[in-house]
């Protein structure tokens, strides 16, 4: 099952639900995120080509990122191993959806996409027992950790260089699978068309189940957080005019275009 959110077009927004075979909407009655254990449909059908997709979730309160998790990712940048997860932050004001253009600040010149899985939280979380971490998952999406790479270098911490407003790209919904194998998932990016990410997330260094379970000993996750969990290598820079496509083995594909 995908769970969307669609601009209604009168400054509201909606939520469905498609079956992975369909691009036939039933409209939900409320956010699922409100009652993730019992989805009411309104009776009303849409067809997807129909409504605007937006960001499927804005976050109740944080997207945790999870910093070098992919070893080859590590390399390219010359930076030393982790002994565990780097953690850091991006506002949910940086949340935009799909086909909504990443704005490439006027303090940077170097902009990077970094495609990344997306884990949606649907219970509050905190201190979990590991053997229950999909207890707490109400499904996956993409996410493009954009980052300001120059921003970064000088300011020696990333708030500003991965925080900036339209800086983490998510959709285009949510996948709704607990059978999903998140850890043998193709994970890739193109801009303009041109490969630029192709690997695997079982090449994660850390797993998801991990990943919630670690987080969730450092800070209480909320319904509606989101974690990304790492990006692989091939990174790289975004120009204004150019689109970059995120895509996850079955999970979709998220494009935006870049404007300056």
């Amino acid at each position: 099952m995908r769970v969307i959110r669609f601009d209604k077009g009168d400054d509201t927004y909606g939520f469905g639900v498609m079956e992975d075979d369909s691009d036939r909407i039933t409209v939900l009655a409320e956010n699922p995120l409100y009652s993730p254990d019992k989805i009411t449909p309104t009776g009303q059908i849409l067809q997807l080509e129909d409504v605007r997709l937006v960001a499927p979730v804005i976050p109740a309160s944080k997207v945790v990122c999870v910093g070098k998790n992919y070893l080859e990712h590590i390399r390219e940048f010359g930076s030393v191993v982790p002994d565990a997860p780097i953690l850091f932050i991006k506002p949910n004001t940086s949340v935009i959806g799909p086909g909504a253009p990443i704005v490439l600040p006027k303090w940077s010149n170097h902009v990077d996409h970094e495609v990344e899985l997306g884990v949606v939280i649907k219970h509050v979380a905190k201190d979990i027992d590991p053997k229950h971490w999909k207890d707490y998952v109400f499904g996956y999406t993409i996410g493009n950790d954009v980052s300001a790479r120059d921003a970064q270098k000088a300011d020696k911490q990333w708030t500003r260089a991965k925080g900036f407003d339209t800086a983490c790209p998510l959709g285009p919904w949510i996948t709704v699978n607990p059978d999903l194998d998140v850890q043998n998932l193709r994970i890739r990016s193109e801009v303009d068309g041109e490969v630029r990410q192709d690997d695997t997330t079982a090449n994660m260094m850390h797993p998801v189940g991990e990943l919630v379970t670690y987080i969730s000993q450092a800070m209480t996750l909320l319904p509606g957080d989101v974690i990304l969990t790492g990006t692989p290598a091939g990174v790289g820079p975004l120009t204004a005019g150019c689109t970059v496509t995120c895509e996850i083995e079955g999970l979709g594909q998220l494009s935006n275009p870049v404007r300056r």
